[in-house]
């Protein structure tokens, strides 16, 4: 039976998880969390970063025991079964049409700060963009390893940077412990701030490409954690030191603002650069993620099986055009119809937080001792992030409910093929 090359190592897994939890949020979410917490948000990242340990620890004995590239899924229906497995990788690939199309536009939208440019031009960029992730795709693994470990130590490098130039020091992590008055408002900052921590439940699909899953792959998942933390850390401090932050408008560019205020004007070029990296790295690790999902799915004979086949460098290639192709789909669409992304993509978050809550809830399943309670624990963290989330919840509380009404039907289905020969839903079986 074909199998995914084995051609990661802890450096790359690391790289990979890093960009992908940087993503857009690097450039935005400091702010924003500032503009809500105020000096109580640095407070507010130390508590995010406690709570999503024990989620990323589960996530690591899950991935080091169950090294699938079936990932999330995979975890899901090994505890819970078939149905299970299905419903949640219907839940993950129902981000697609989203999701993605919001984040290839904000990618885009990197190059319209620097230039004037029309609708079909950035479309095009976005096209541009799917493209390099398919030639990426194509090399397999290490190479995209690789790639985002550059582009890690790329933003570890500008944050540097910035930390020094901006004169950071302990008097500015100083902050006093927030009061009672001040909770509600961290409260209000969590809810924005974790999504900067979505992305786990994409890197467990890359548990079965590992070298060494064993050591390597849970590591590789808190080292990157714990990584993306302290950047987060050190641009909230310097954003609270200059005061970037306030409105919606001065949230978005408080990052260029802070670079062109310490390097001067032609700063924003570096922004634009490793900005649209950023970005990359992150739609990369997740296309890569959905594809994998989808190829194993074929390899066990759940979806046709012709989504199984592999390139000569061991990646699943017609899964990532079925992919690629549902995002060109989507932004074409999106363009056409003028739909309101970020709407969408905040909808599209609760889909993450349902297929966090099931994952979490299969490692009680499956784990043993003290990883059994720890999943336990992260389970009742992601139920009340769910509960938080209220109306940002209903898209995937609608697609349950599709998913759903489809399972019955399909069963009908199949009751009445029992009875008689040459039913109409035969397709789907």
């Amino acid at each position: 039976m074909s199998s995914l090359k084995k051609d990661l190592g802890l450096w790359q897994g690391m790289g990979l998880l890093a960009t992908s939890l940087l993503g857009t949020g690097i450039f935005v979410v400091p702010a924003a969390a500032a503009s809500l917490a105020g000096g109580a948000s640095l407070w507010a990242w130390v508590l995010l970063i406690v709570l999503v340990l024990p989620i990323a620890f589960t996530f690591a004995r899950l991935g080091r025991r169950y090294p699938h590239a079936g990932g999330a899924p995979h975890l899901i229906g090994k505890a819970f079964g078939a149905g299970a497995e299905r419903y949640s990788a219907f839940l993950f690939l129902a981000v697609l049409p989203v999701g993605l199309p919001a984040a290839l536009t904000i990618a885009a939208g990197f190059w319209h700060a620097l230039f004037e440019l029309g609708e079909l031009t950035l479309w095009a960029i976005q096209l541009l963009t799917l493209l390099g992730v398919l030639l990426l795709g194509l090399r397999g693994a290490r190479s995209s390893g690789n790639l985002q470990l550059l582009i890690a130590l790329a933003i570890v490098g500008l944050t540097l940077l910035i930390a020094l130039k901006g004169e950071i020091g302990w008097r500015d992590a100083a902050q006093p412990l927030p009061t009672a008055a001040e909770w509600p408002a961290m409260a209000t900052a969590l809810a924005v701030m974790f999504w900067c921590f979505v992305g786990l439940e994409a890197f467990a699909h890359m548990g079965e490409e590992f070298k060494n899953p064993g050591r390597d792959y849970p590591l590789a998942l808190l080292g990157g954690v714990l990584l993306a933390g302290l950047i987060y850390g050190i641009h909230s401090l310097v954003v609270l030191k200059y005061g970037l932050y306030g409105d919606e408008a001065t949230n978005a560019t408080a990052i260029p603002t802070l670079l062109a205020l310490l390097f001067g004007p032609t700063a924003k070029w570096l922004v634009a650069i490793l900005g649209y990296l950023s970005c990359f790295a992150s739609i990369n690790i997740y296309l890569q993620g959905f594809a994998r999902l989808i190829w194993s799915m074929a390899r066990e004979g759940k979806l046709p099986a012709s989504l199984a086949t592999l390139s000569t460098r061991g990646a699943p290639v017609r899964a990532l055009c079925l992919v690629l192709g549902i995002c060109v789909a989507s932004i074409t669409l999106i363009l056409w119809w003028r739909l309101p992304l970020d709407t969408l993509i905040r909808y599209a978050n609760g889909n993450f937080v349902l297929v966090y809550l099931l994952c979490m809830a299969a490692g009680w399943r499956l784990l043993a001792g003290g990883g059994k309670w720890l999943a336990g624990l992260s389970a009742l963290l992601c139920a009340a992030v769910m509960v938080a989330l209220a109306a940002e919840g209903i898209y995937a509380l609608l697609l349950t409910l599709g998913y759903g009404l489809f399972a019955l039907w399909r069963r009908r289905c199949r009751q009445r093929q029992g009875a008689a020969e040459g039913g109409s839903c035969s397709v789907i079986e």
